[in-house]
């Protein structure tokens, strides 16, 4: 059975499929991983339903219509699904119960998911070490001191300890990409619009997208397969060119494919070991038959501000809906609707979604929204029109997923403005509605995973899968698994 918690979930669908072991046989098994909770990854099992699913799989399997058909997987908990809680980790949501299905979650469903539960993260996704949950830190599979990245830290710690084989999450300056790399999986944030956002609970509407994290690229490309449907209950949902066949685009051929290297990547504040494995990954494509070129990106020193200044402005609007009346928990002992509302929030959200709220609230206040909201917004379109003169001369770039590896819990919350930073390769791609890919390119000296992160033009995701899935034959890093894997 240990066999079946490393195999990937491709894998273990096609294990499913030929009889060799049956849903709720492995349901059981994830859950039972699951069920110590390690790493504090989950918020929420729903082991009942969890295996009611997976009985009423089994018994439809010859009408299986997914390679991922009856795969455990789980879900972050900003993603709604219908009656289970959906906290976003925060005191304010709790016994927030939705009444309905996100549309990625539907989408998932369709294809035979079974989710074993809702995954731990950042409250309200703010955060990139998932430490700022009201339900406690989620520690790092390869060494539990360390953080696991955030906000979807919950579900790439899940991954890579092997409770799950896959899990959903959110990705809004790199919440996905980041603790994959963190994690040793691989992780996919989707050019803007692909995936619904219809359920996801939002933090800033512009720059979320769901997105998988999973063991390798060829997992990733059949999750997407499911997610990338134009939603009409969603105004920003988009028509993905070539929408269910990333999977059976795989073949690994990069010969020909001009792979860009922007300079002020891999400059100052850059770990020597993480530099070393990311170009690493530029000399194994290049092997391959891939062309490798330098570039110059400037408009780089400019993405980390202009990202917290959008995100936070749009948070402020999105976190107004929470206030103690329609739905989540209401502080006690107020005198009129402002009290309510005061005590509520103040009780109710933690430190740094206040942060950020303020943030979010000073820049588009009277006097203050053209000095610096409407000015984000003007650099952000630079950051779009850079990213388009790149593509004009390469397929995709390469830099690093993060500055280091996994920092040690607690240090990243004692500098908040630090913590910003280990953002900076990441959120560019949010800002300019690109797809991201991280995927495990070598270890520290410590023994913690180093990401790599592939970027890639708007609906690229095929060419980006391609070029990862090409590199994952010849590595085996996607391979390797924290202490007690049968791959580590």
């Amino acid at each position: 059975m240990n066999e079946l918690l490393n195999c990937t979930a491709l894998e273990l669908g096609s294990a499913i499929r030929k009889g060799e072991v049956s849903i709720p046989e492995v349901t059981s098994l994830a859950l039972e991983a699951a069920g110590t909770n390690p790493n504090n990854a989950f918020i929420t099992l729903t082991s009942e339903a969890a295996m009611a699913r997976a009985e009423e799989l089994q018994k439809h399997l010859a009408e299986a219509n997914s390679p991922l058909y009856g795969v455990p997987m789980a879900v972050k908990d900003n993603i709604c699904v219908q009656d289970v809680p959906a906290t976003c980790a925060s005191k304010i949501l709790g016994g927030f119960r939705p009444p309905y299905d996100a549309t990625a979650w539907e989408q998932m469903l369709a294809g035979g998911a079974v989710s074993i539960g809702k995954t731990n993260m950042d409250e309200f996704a703010m955060g990139s070490t998932t430490e700022t949950s009201f339900y406690g830190a989620v520690q790092n599979p390869w060494d539990s001191g360390r953080v696991p990245g955030g906000s979807s830290g919950g579900s790439a710690a899940a991954t890579a300890a092997r409770t799950c084989w896959y899990a959903l999450g959110s990705d809004t300056g790199g919440s996905i990409r980041q603790p994959a790399s963190y994690c040793g999986v691989t992780g996919v944030k989707p050019t803007y619009g692909t995936v619904s956002r219809y359920g996801l609970i939002a933090y800033a509407s512009s720059l979320d997208q769901i997105g998988p994290l999973a063991r390798d690229a060829a997992d990733c490309a059949a999750i997407l397969d499911l997610l990338q449907k134009k939603d009409p209950r969603d105004g920003t949902s988009l028509e993905m060119p070539g929408a269910g066949t990333l999977l059976q685009s795989l073949t690994g051929d990069v010969r020909g494919l001009k792979i860009g290297i922007p300079a002020e990547c891999f400059g100052d504040g850059l770990d020597p070991q993480v530099r070393k494995a990311v170009l690493e990954v530029a000399e194994v494509l290049k092997r391959r038959g891939a062309e490798v070129q330098e570039l110059s990106f400037p408009v780089m020193k400019y993405v980390v501000p202009t990202y917290y200044i959008i995100a936070c402005a749009e948070a402020s609007s999105n976190l107004s809906r929470f206030d103690g009346v329609k739905y989540g928990w209401r502080a006690e002992g107020y005198e009129g609707l402002t009290d309510l509302y005061q005590k509520t929030r103040t009780q109710g959200f933690g430190t740094e979604v206040k942060r950020r709220i303020l943030l979010g609230t000073f820049v588009l206040s009277s006097g203050y929204y053209d000095a610096y909201y409407r000015k984000a917004l003007q650099v952000k379109s630079l950051i779009r029109d850079a990213f388009r003169s790149a593509f004009d001369n390469c397929d995709l770039l390469l830099t690093p997923v993060a500055p280091t590896t996994a920092p040690h819990l607690g240090e990243s919350l004692s500098d908040p403005l630090q913590m910003y930073l280990s953002d900076i390769y990441t959120v560019s791609v949010n800002l300019a509605g690109l797809p991201g890919l991280s995927m495990p390119c070598g270890r520290d000296d410590n023994g913690m995973p180093i990401g790599a992160q592939l970027i890639g033009p708007h609906f690229g995701e095929a060419t980006l899968l391609n070029a990862a899935y090409g590199y994952q034959q010849d590595t085996d890093w996607h391979k390797k698994a924290p202490k007690g894997g049968a791959r580590a």
